[in-house]
C-alpha cells in the first residue's frame, strides 16, 4: 500500500514517553501509521523533507475565542500596540468615522486602561463621532465603552440608565453614564449590532484560521459560542464553521463549547426523566476530528485587569471593590448541576478566588447528587487560587486552565490589581503539576496574543512586560510547558486519544520550528519561530522550511 505522505529528515519530539524522538513519519488518511524503521521500504505519494529542522506535535490552544478572534480582525484596532495612548485611540476612531457613512456603527476592540492610562469616555467619543454609534470593547471582553449615539440607537435616556443584574453602568458625578459598561451591562449596546451576519462571520473565520496556522496552531478549544453578546457572535456559529470546513478555508481543528444559555429544557425524555441540553440530546463529544462539541461554557465572574473578578478581599488599587458574580450562587449552582447531570463537561470561567470557591461548591454538589466517572470539569483561567484551595481543586478532579501570556502581556496590570501580597496566587502552574493535574496551554486570544511560543516562554520565565517577576515559584520547565500545549490541551478537551502526541493512530499534525524549544536557553524561547505547519499530513503553512516532492 502506498502512503499519502512521508515526513522525513526532521528532529521530531513526539511527546510519547515510549518513543520521544523520531526522524520520519508515515501518514495515511490524515493519521500517523508508522515511525522511523517501521517505514523502511514503503512508498508515498508525497514526501516532505524538513531539512533537519525540529518539529513538535501541533500546538493546541485550550482556550481561544475563534469567533471573536475573527471578528476583531474586522474591527478598528485600539490595542496598546496600535494606539499607545488615549489621543491615538480617539484619532483611530476619528479615522474610521471619516471612512463611514453617518449612522454606521464604528466597532473597535483591544484597549487596556492599564496601558493607556484610563478608559475612553462617552464625551470624548462624542467629540470625534457625533453622528456614528461607537462601541469599543475592552481587551478582556468583559467591558466596553459606548458613545451617546450608541445609547440613542437603543432608545436610552442618559439621565435614567437601567440597572443590570450581573453588570454595571458606570455613572459620573452628574449621574450620567461615562460610557463604561461592565459585564452584562454590555448587552445594552451589543445587542444593537449583534448577531454578526453569517457572511461577515465567515470572512472573520477565514482570517482567524490563516493567522493561527501561521503560529503552528493546529487545534483550538473555543469556550463559548451560540449566544450573541454573551461570548458568541452569532446563534449559528457551528453552521458557519461547517461551511468554512466544507469550503476548505478553515484549516485549524475546532473543539467548541456552547455557552450555557444556548442549552435548554428538553422536556420528557422517557422513563419519568427530563433532559436539558441541546436539541436531540447532543452533548459533549459529538462531532469529528475537524469540528467537535467538547463541553459547555459557564461564566461565574469578570476579569482581573478590569477589576470585576469576584475576589475574597478588596482589589489593591480599588478599595471597597471585590468584583462581582455574574449570576447569583444558587443560579450558578443549578446550571452546573444540570449540565453535569446531562453528560456535559463543564468549563466554568472563574478568575477570582471567591468565584473559585462558589464553583467548587457547585461541582462538589453535582458529583454528590449525580456521581460520574472522570467528568473532567474545567476551571477556565483560575486567576487567583489561595493555598487552602489547591488540594480541593485536585480532589474534585478539576482541570485549571491558566494563560501564560496573561503574565507577560497583562502582568503589570495584574500586579496593580492584587498587590504584592497576593501576587504569588496569580495564574498558578507548578502547583497544579505538583498535584498530578494535567496542565493545558492556552492564551484566551484575542484577549492577548495567540502565539503559543510566546505563551510557553511566559510559562517558563513568568515576567511582565516591564520585566517584573510574577509568581516565580509557579514557573515550569520548557518540557512541562510544551507538554501542556500539546498533550495537556488535548487531555483537557478529552481528545488525547487522537491528538497531542505523535504515535501510530494519532492525527498527523505538526509544527516545524526554527530551533528546539527544549534546547534553547529559557530566555531565548520567545525567539523561536514557526517555519511550517502540517495538519493531517497536509502542509497548510510554509515559510520555505519544507521541501515537497
Amino acid at each position: 500500500m502506498e502512503l499519502d505522505a512521508l515526513i522525513e529528515n526532521g528532529r521530531i519530539w513526539t511527546g510519547d514517553p515510549r518513543r520521544p524522538w523520531a526522524t520520519r513519519l508515515g501518514v495515511f488518511a490524515g493519521r500517523v501509521v508508522g515511525i522511523d524503521e517501521q517505514l523502511d521500504g514503503v512508498t508515498a505519494a508525497r514526501r516532505m523533507d524538513l531539512g533537519g529542522a525540529p518539529a513538535v506535535p501541533g500546538f493546541h490552544d485550550a482556550h481561544l475565542h475563534f469567533s471573536l478572534y475573527g471578528h476583531r480582525l474586522l474591527q478598528v484596532d485600539v490595542s496598546a500596540a496600535a494606539c499607545a495612548d488615549l489621543d491615538a485611540l480617539y484619532s483611530a476612531v476619528a479615522a474610521a468615522v471619516a471612512d463611514a457613512t453617518p449612522g454606521e456603527w464604528i466597532l473597535g476592540a483591544g484597549y487596556d486602561q492599564n496601558k493607556i492610562g484610563a478608559h475612553p469616555t462617552r464625551r470624548m467619543l462624542d467629540a470625534v463621532a457625533p453622528h456614528n454609534p461607537v462601541y469599543l470593547e475592552h481587551t478582556s471582553g468583559h467591558m466596553g465603552v459606548a458613545n451617546s449615539a450608541a445609547f440613542a440607537v437603543g432608545g436610552f435616556d442618559l439621565r435614567s440608565m437601567p440597572a443590570v443584574d450581573g453588570g454595571l453602568v458606570e455613572l459620573d458625578a452628574e449621574g450620567l453614564p461615562t460610557g463604561l459598561l461592565q459585564e452584562r451591562a454590555q448587552e445594552l449596546v451589543s445587542e444593537l449590532f449583534l448577531p454578526v451576519p453569517l457572511a461577515r462571520h465567515r470572512r472573520g473565520s477565514v482570517l482567524a484560521s490563516r493567522d493561527l496556522v501561521r503560529l503552528g496552531i493546529t487545534s483550538i478549544t473555543e469556550p463559548g459560542i451560540g449566544v450573541p453578546g454573551q461570548i458568541g457572535r452569532t446563534p449559528i456559529e457551528i453552521r458557519a464553521y461547517q461551511d468554512g470546513i466544507d469550503a476548505g478555508d478553515i484549516r485549524v481543528r475546532l473543539s467548541v463549547m456552547p455557552y450555557v444559555r444556548a442549552l435548554h429544557d428538553l422536556g420528557d425524555i422517557g422513563g419519568g426523566d427530563t433532559g436539558w441540553g441541546l436539541d436531540l440530546g447532543i452533548r459533549s463529544g459529538f462531532g469529528d476530528d475537524r469540528l467537535r462539541i467538547s463541553g459547555v461554557k459557564v461564566l461565574s465572574d469578570g476579569s482581573l485587569i478590569g477589576r470585576t473578578a469576584a475576589v475574597c478581599c478588596d482589589f489593591h488599587d480599588s478599595p471597597g471593590n471585590t468584583g462581582l458574580l455574574i449570576q447569583d450562587e444558587r443560579e450558578l449552582g443549578e446550571l452546573i448541576i444540570a449540565a453535569h447531570r446531562n453528560g456535559w463537561q463543564v468549563a466554568t470561567h472563574a478568575i477570582g478566588d471567591r468565584a473559585l470557591d462558589v464553583v467548587m461548591d457547585a461541582v462538589d454538589e453535582a458529583q454528590r447528587l449525580f456521581p460520574r466517572h472522570d467528568p473532567r470539569h474545567r476551571i477556565e483561567h483560575c486567576g487567583i487560587s489561595r493555598p487552602d484551595q489547591l488540594d480541593r481543586v485536585a480532589a474534585l478532579g478539576l482541570i485549571p486552565d491558566p494563560q501564560g501570556t496573561f503574565l507577560s502581556e497583562t502582568g503589570d496590570g495584574l500586579l496593580a490589581a492584587v498587590g504584592e501580597d497576593r501576587a504569588d496566587l496569580l495564574y498558578r502552574m507548578a502547583s497544579w503539576l505538583e498535584r498530578g493535574i494535567e496542565l493545558p496551554g492556552s492564551t484566551d486570544a484575542p484577549i492577548v496574543g495567540a502565539d503559543p511560543i510566546a505563551s510557553i516562554s511566559a510559562m517558563v520565565n513568568r515576567r511582565t512586560e516591564q520585566g517584573r517577576p510574577i509568581g516565580p515559584a509557579e514557573a515550569i520547565t520548557p518540557l512541562q510547558a510544551l507538554r501542556a500545549y500539546t498533550y495537556g490541551s488535548a487531555y483537557a478537551a478529552r481528545e488525547e486519544r487522537m491528538k497531542g502526541t505523535i504515535a501510530r493512530g494519532m492525527l498527523a499534525d505538526l509544527a516545524v520550528l526554527s530551533d528546539d524549544l527544549l534546547a534553547v536557553s529559557p530566555e531565548r524561547i520567545g525567539e523561536v519561530t514557526v517555519g511550517a505547519t502540517i495538519i493531517g499530513g497536509h502542509l497548510v503553512h510554509d515559510t520555505g522550511a519544507v521541501r515537497v516532492a
